[in-house]
């Protein structure tokens, strides 16, 4: 007696009473056209440098989860060996999702975001000379809003690795412990039967010599620096 329900057609029936056919294309492209411009003026101003100093959040939209303070920044670069700098440095395309997410935030604190920054490593950021980016803008008071984050998380033991470069000290700590390992290692038996103290003191000492050595000539012709130095430093070699 009744006639199973259509609901594809309910809908088109809906949509008919809002809108004609005809004019839904319009609507549409007017729409997308729109969204177009925005995304576009949002990636210009990633890849552009700005003058603004700081942008005008709402507070009352804003999640403290995103809140990071310029010190926390920098005790994560140092500890990573990251950069941290303007979002114009960055080498590449930024993501579809990163774009969306500016401009859900431009939406809910009803602004322009501008003077992004971003945390990474030099290896992504486009260097003067002299695989986990971060999309910062500032708030003011060096404080900054996290909006995004995209690629790959860093290697597990990153931080292990980037530790002898955080400082003089750490350095010269890890030169000593890899020398009086390699004076362990080292086959001294084969040159004596019966190697003394002394021996093996100065050997740690030789070793010790040759690798301050490498170390130091290393760091000298390629310019590097500590990560306390570098984390907000715009030179490639620094």
């Amino acid at each position: 007696m009744f006639s199973k329900t259509n609901i594809e057609q309910k809908l088109r029936n809906y949509r008919s009473k809002r809108i004609d056919e005809n004019s839904i294309m319009d609507e549409v492209c007017r729409i997308f056209s729109i969204n177009e411009i925005e995304r576009s003026q949002i990636v210009s101003r990633l890849q552009q440098q700005s003058k603004e100093q700081e942008n005008a959040f709402s507070f009352d939209s804003v999640d403290g989860k995103r809140i990071y303070h310029i010190e926390d920044i920098k005790k994560l670069c140092i500890n990573y060996r990251l950069r941290f700098l303007d979002s114009h440095y960055f080498k590449g395309d930024f993501p579809e999702e990163a774009v969306s997410e500016i401009r859900t935030r431009e939406k809910e604190h009803n602004t322009k975001l501008k003077n992004f920054k971003i945390v990474a490593p030099a290896k992504l950021l486009k260097l003067e000379n002299a695989d986990d980016p971060l999309l910062f803008a500032p708030m003011g008071n060096d404080f900054f809003y996290l909006i995004h984050k995209w690629g790959n998380d860093l290697h597990p033991f990153r931080k292990f690795l980037m530790w002898p470069y955080k400082s003089f000290e750490n350095i010269v700590f890890t030169v000593v412990v890899i020398s009086i390992l390699l004076t362990i290692l080292a086959p001294i038996k084969m040159l004596t039967s019966n190697p003394s103290i002394g021996l093996y003191i100065f050997l740690a000492f030789y070793i010790f010599t040759a690798l301050g050595g490498i170390v130091i000539f290393y760091g000298f012709s390629k310019g590097k620096n500590f990560n306390g130095a570098i984390w907000n430093s715009k030179y490639y070699n620094a």
